[in-house]
């Protein structure tokens, strides 16, 4: 049995997830440091583990309860 509000984290969870991979903020991550590598690898790999480690969260929730 799914709970009432399920649906409506996991559409804010897409919504979270399309504003942190949007173009512009990416961008900003984007931009070289005065000196070394960029940061956009780093924050690319954990908001991605994020948002899956959100999902995982969510799905696994709906068990207990």
């Amino acid at each position: 049995m799914t709970t009432p509000r399920l649906k409506e984290r996991l559409i804010a969870l897409i919504v979270l997830a399309t504003l942190l991979f949007s173009p512009p903020l990416l961008l900003v991550v984007d931009r070289p440091p005065a000196a070394g590598l960029s940061w956009l690898p780093l924050y690319l790999f954990l908001v991605w583990g994020a948002v899956i480690a959100l999902a995982a969260w969510l799905m696994e929730r709906r068990h207990e309860e």
